[in-house]
């Protein structure tokens, strides 16, 4: 692979460029085969290094979970909040960690990686376990005695095998960022401490592993037995029917009898795969123990493969060797590679925009213009503001963030306060809210002052009215509130990019704008209050949408013909409501007249009562009233006259207190169909004519002084110099854009590149 690992590398530098975390996601590669075939053995030959447990029988009986780290660049930034990890190594960083070195034997060493000395050199590998945080394997014998009394201690010494991964990372600058996984050979019959389903316990294990669609599988067979029985095909067949992601490896070829081969095997012949096969020899147990280097065996394996009749011919030739194999993975992992080239093409050429607008935005330096070039540059500035201001309220604008897709914006804003928010809230006030009956019984006694009026007295209805149209002024003065702080909202949105550059000239600019929004307020104010004062100066009984008398007395008469029709209709006997009580009859002031008579109510002496309503009394008794009134002598002669004494007059006097008469019911039902219907009137003029003072004397007229206000506060010789100074960060962020934009040209030279990169070129 190491023609493979300085394109990683580069694209590895793209992605840092564009500010990923995350690293190549390459795809998993799962090693599957029988007990004893050479799994262990491909995988390190793929690893470059020897670490992992060797011997016969079943030696891996955990899955092993290895990740690759290339340290050439910079390391990954790993999460894993179940186990606690997540450091990320670098080359040059001061390791807080400690690691672990096995020289000449005997026990590791801890190696405390505070002491500069005792940290590792730029090229050297090393491992770590995730059930040992905290602690880096610098020899790679530590971790294969590691990995065995891990297991151990997980399944005993007994053969025993569990499904619980190990996870090693090994760090080198010869590797890939890559997965593997190496699994427990398939067994037929259980030895040792083995369960008795232990051919079922290890095929949902590998299972587990090779469903993930994104792992390529290793199907490895001993070449010294039949392919048609192999296990790893069979497993690599149940979820990879077609052979996309499944690689057949063939091993052990020099193990085989004296005149046969596996010839057929590699050139597809038997059972066709459709990325074929790969015939390997690894080290034999006897190479393990004299510790001949994965080197010295490639180099021993090639050797073999040239000198045998059966491989010995260009054919087969390129389907032999770990060096083939790994090209077949190179060409995987570059076809991957390929998919992810257009997603981080698009990446790059939206940023490079993104940047180049940024650029344009950030400008020249100022310090490189003369005076007349600022002086020219100040004024586009508050021209293009209140262009974007006028056409933001016509409905013409639109915003940097783009958020008119989303919401309501600009003058929208200020149409919705006008038709949603105002008219709503006014036409949900009652013409009555705040009035009762007994205030309208108490205005109507009031407006007759000394006497009963015949009919119903007009002072109480202008009273009344009044009182409820005073109500509109309050919903109106918010009204222009409201639309006054939405001014200030479009004022802010309206800001063109560039006065992020210039703070001072930003200020300024809000605070002319806030004070000629502020100076229109007023007057803005003062007219709708004026509206409501031309309502109460003159109450219009003439208008022609209004009720009038006549009509409100014809509805209430109808209305009480109804009523009384319906207690009639209603009445199981048939009878007639004889009661003085209200009757229709041809006239209002007939039926009030009838029921007016007052009947007075401090009079104590039941005589007396009587007396004055002409009752029997009056005749029992000598003089009579007139007699009492005018001192005249009685008849009775038994003893002095007799005085009567009036009650105390009360401080506070309220036609509540009394019961509502007929006549005070047909009174106040006509004042409120009056208060009503020019209540109506007086809101539906209301809610036409605050719209359009606002807009007159506030939005349009703040619309159309904007660049004047602007230009006579601001565009003066004094004050350019101060106004077009740049914030302190504008120079760094200029020249971080300029270098951030020179490395996404390299990036896209790279993505290029790698695009047009040969995996079989040599």
């Amino acid at each position: 692979m190491d023609q493979l690992i300085p394109i990683a590398a580069k694209l590895q530098d793209v992605l840092g460029a564009l500010g990923q975390k995350t690293q190549l996601d390459l795809p998993q590669i799962v090693v599957v085969g029988g007990q004893s075939s050479g799994k262990s053995s491909v995988l390190e030959s793929i690893v470059g290094r020897s670490f992992l447990p060797r011997g016969t029988g079943i030696v891996t009986r955990r899955p092993l979970v290895l990740q690759l780290y290339n340290t050439s660049v910079i390391p990954p930034v790993e999460e894993d909040s179940e186990e606690g990890e997540g450091e990320e190594v670098a080359q040059d960083e001061q390791y807080n960690d400690e690691i672990t070195e096995n020289r000449g034997g005997g026990p590791p060493r801890i190696i405390n990686t505070q002491n500069s000395s005792d940290l590792p050199s730029s090229g050297a590998e090393w491992g770590e376990f995730l059930h040992l945080p905290g602690r880096r394997f610098a020899n790679f014998s530590d971790i294969r005695d590691e990995i065995i009394r891990d297991t151990e201690r997980l399944t005993g010494r007994n053969r025993g095998i569990s499904s619980t991964p190990l996870h090693l990372k090994i760090y080198s600058p010869r590797v890939l960022h890559l997965s593997l996984v190496d699994l427990p050979g398939t067994a037929k019959v259980a030895v040792g401490d083995q369960p008795h389903d232990i051919e079922d316990q290890i095929q949902d294990m590998c299972l587990s592993y090779i469903s993930n669609p994104n792992a390529i599988i290793l199907a490895v067979t001993a070449g010294n037995t039949d392919l048609a029985n192999s296990d790893a095909l069979k497993l690599a067949r149940s979820v990879d029917p077609q052979g996309d992601r499944t690689i057949g490896v063939i091993t052990k070829l020099d193990l085989l009898d004296p005149g046969t081969d596996c010839a057929d095997y590699l050139q597809n012949r038997v059972i066709p795969l459709r990325r074929g096969y790969v015939g390997v020899v690894n080290r034999g147990q006897l190479d393990i123990d004299r510790d001949k280097s994965i080197v010295d065996g490639l180099k021993k394996e090639a050797q073999f493969f040239r000198s045998h009749p059966a491989y010995n011919h260009r054919a087969l030739l390129a389907k032999c060797g770990t060096p083939n194999l790994a090209r077949d993975l190179n060409g995987i992992l570059m076809h991957h590679i390929r998919e992810c080239l257009p997603e981080l093409k698009s990446r790059i050429t939206g940023m490079m925009g993104e940047l180049q607008g940024e650029l344009d935005a950030l400008g020249q330096p100022v310090d490189t213009m003369n005076e007349a070039t600022q002086s020219g540059q100040l004024l586009g500035l508050l021209s293009r503001f209140s262009a974007n201001f006028a056409q933001c309220i016509d409905g013409r604008g639109t915003s940097i963030e783009g958020i008119e897709m989303n919401e309501l914006y600009g003058g929208a804003r200020v149409a919705f306060i006008f038709n949603e928010v105002f008219v709503r809230s006014l036409m949900s006030i009652d013409a009555f809210d705040g009035l009762s009956d007994e205030e309208i019984r108490t205005t109507i006694c009031n407006a007759n002052g000394t006497r009963s009026s015949l009919f119903v007295p007009e002072v109480s209805f202008d009273l009344l009215v009044r009182r409820q149209i005073s109500r509109l002024e309050q919903p109106g003065l918010q009204c222009v509130d409201l639309v006054f702080d939405e001014l200030q909202r479009i004022a802010t949105q309206c800001e063109p990019p560039e006065f992020q550059r210039f703070p001072k000239l930003r200020e300024r600019l809000l605070d002319v704008v806030s004070g000629l929004l502020k100076s229109c307020v007023g007057p803005t104010h003062m007219m709708v209050g004026n509206l409501v004062k031309i309502e109460l100066a003159y109450i219009n009984t003439s208008h022609p949408d209004f009720i009038g008398g006549s009509k409100a007395v014809a509805r209430l008469m109808e209305k009480m013909n109804d009523d009384h029709q319906n207690a009639t209709n209603g009445n199981a006997d048939g009878g007639r409501d004889n009661s003085p009580g209200l009757r229709a009859t041809s006239s209002l002031g007939d039926e009030v007249s009838l029921s007016s008579t007052p009947y007075p109510s401090n009079i104590e002496n039941t005589n007396q009562v009587n007396t004055l309503n002409g009752g029997p009394t009056a005749s029992s008794e000598k003089g009579g009233l007139m007699n009492f009134i005018f001192g005249a002598k009685k008849t009775n002669t038994g003893g002095p006259p007799r005085i009567v004494q009036l009650p105390q007059v009360p401080s506070i006097m309220r036609q509540t207190d009394h019961p509502t008469t007929d006549r005070e019911k047909i009174e106040t039902e006509i004042i409120k169909s009056l208060i009503e219907s020019y209540f109506s009137i007086v809101r539906k003029n209301f809610i036409d004519m605050v719209p359009k003072t606002i807009m007159y004397f506030l939005v349009n007229h703040v619309r159309d002084t904007m660049q004047n206000e602007l230009v006579a506060d601001l565009y003066r010789d004094t004050m350019v110099s101060v106004l077009m100074e740049e914030a302190d960060d504008i120079a760094q962020r200029r020249k971080t854009c300029d270098e951030m934009n020179g490395l996404l040209k390299k990036a896209l030279e790279i993505v290029n590149e790698v695009r047009d990169f040969n995996t079989f070129s040599t």
